[in-house]
């Protein structure tokens, strides 16, 4: 992932950890997050010179990037040690 990438990747979810705090992802409909997520993503659009369109499928390809990177580093820990701890799990994913 670019560092560009990144950037915009953090600032959508930032923006989203302050507008979704309050929901259910499991039981709110995606149409309702990504709409409320709208307005982040049209103001990077802009910025960026792209459509909605094209910022929203940048978006999933790099949360889902994201998501495996993630999942990586777990499985990566998990193999490096015999028993880990709940606290020595959390530290290394950051």
């Amino acid at each position: 992932m670019t560092p560009e990438n990144k950037q915009i990747l953090d600032r959508i979810n930032a923006y989203a950890e302050d507008v979704l705090a309050d929901i259910d992802p499991q039981k709110t409909p995606i149409s309702f997050q990504l709409e409320k997520l709208k307005p982040i993503m049209q103001e990077i659009a802009d910025e960026k010179g792209m459509t909605l369109e094209d910022l929203f499928i940048l978006y999933m390809d790099l949360a889902s990037e994201a998501s495996v990177e993630a999942e990586k580093r777990l499985q990566a820990t998990l193999d490096d040690e015999k028993d880990p701890g709940f606290s020595q799990i959390a530290n290394r994913l950051n």
